[in-house]
């Protein structure tokens, strides 16, 4: 009998999956695992496993069943052993377009609130009663402000489309991506040194990989606009968290809103933690009553073509570089 597996998950039920393996006479268990050793004993000899943010790792993927298939809830896969996955035969899945409204939704209200300053006045208010006008710097109308997309993936161009009607200038770096194509949305696709120098706002909007972790680091920070916000809701390791507390500290940056975080939860000494000028959210921007039941129905779906022999809808082994992040 085949063994359907979800090691952890984000919902409250998991009677989805439960369902497909019952139609598809395969036993069914779900896990709250954590480290590896968890996911080894959970997963041991499983058809299909459903899986959140636990690690498969070689070692896990080496006891799973044969012609295996790993289905992550969401976007993202670094938590997923590829190469080793590649070598062992064993595919990968993931739900790139279940919540892309949602992500790029948030994004937006963290940009519109680092750029009007949003959070500077209200500690203004409750901490001292009041504050000047132009206490925090001069307001950009979002008309004279240049949005720089790192990355114009799903996310990325759903945000575009977004913002596009409050009169941003938008330019992007997207070498996966051809300038034709960005220009038909109105996008201006430029070198990511002209980006960092020029945008008022950054947002980014890519994969975790060797090329990508701690794109943001020292020396970009230093190309920024010190009147400049950064945005993450991709994945945490694009940004180097003590980088970019020290340009802010210092004015060498206006404000960030991250959702994403190299360490999760976000480590308590973190010097994010201390800042004013950045705004924290718990890795949430993929979060909403339609985006959940999206993503537990999709991947629910694919578990059922997995276990039937069907073609799958998103196989994501060998990985695409150019696929972003939730």
């Amino acid at each position: 009998m085949s063994r359907v597996v979800v090691t952890d998950s984000p919902f409250e039920q998991t009677d989805l999956e439960a369902e497909v393996a019952a139609a598809r006479q395969a036993s069914f268990a779900a896990y709250d695992c954590s480290s590896e050793d968890d996911t080894l004993r959970a997963t041991k000899h499983a058809q299909v496993v459903l899986n959140n943010f636990a690690p498969i790792t070689r070692n896990v993927l080496a006891g799973l069943a044969p012609d295996a298939t790993v289905i992550r809830y969401g976007v993202g896969y670094d938590n997923v052993d590829i190469a080793a996955a590649s070598e062992l035969g064993v595919r990968v899945c993931n739900v790139p377009d279940y919540g892309t409204a949602t992500v790029a939704e948030h994004a937006a209200a963290l940009l519109f609130a680092l750029l009007r300053r949003l959070p500077h006045y209200s500690l203004a208010v409750k901490t001292d009663g009041w504050c000047a006008t132009r206490a925090f710097g001069a307001l950009r109308a979002f008309a004279s402000t240049t949005l720089g997309l790192v990355g114009t993936g799903r996310i990325g161009m759903a945000l575009a489309e977004r913002l596009a009607p409050f009169g941003f200038k938008i330019i992007a770096h997207d070498p996966f991506v051809a300038p034709a194509v960005l220009e038909a949305a109105g996008i201006t696709a430029v070198g990511l040194e002209q980006l960092l120098g020029t945008a008022h706002a950054v947002s980014l909007h890519l994969p975790l990989n060797a090329s990508t972790h701690h794109l943001i680091n020292a020396r970009t920070l230093g190309l920024m606009r010190s009147d400049a916000v950064l945005v993450n809701t991709s994945r945490g390791g694009l940004v180097d968290a003590e980088a970019l507390a020290a340009a802010i500290e210092s004015g060498a940056l206006a404000a960030a809103g991250l959702d994403v975080f190299e360490s999760e939860p976000l480590d308590g000494d973190s010097p994010l933690r201390r800042l004013s000028q950045v705004i924290l959210t718990p890795h949430v921007a993929f979060v909403s009553a339609d985006a959940s039941l999206n993503l537990q129905r999709m991947a629910a779906e694919e578990a059922d073509r997995a276990l039937s022999g069907a073609k799958l809808r998103n196989w994501v082994h060998p990985p695409s570089d150019d696929q972003e992040a939730r």
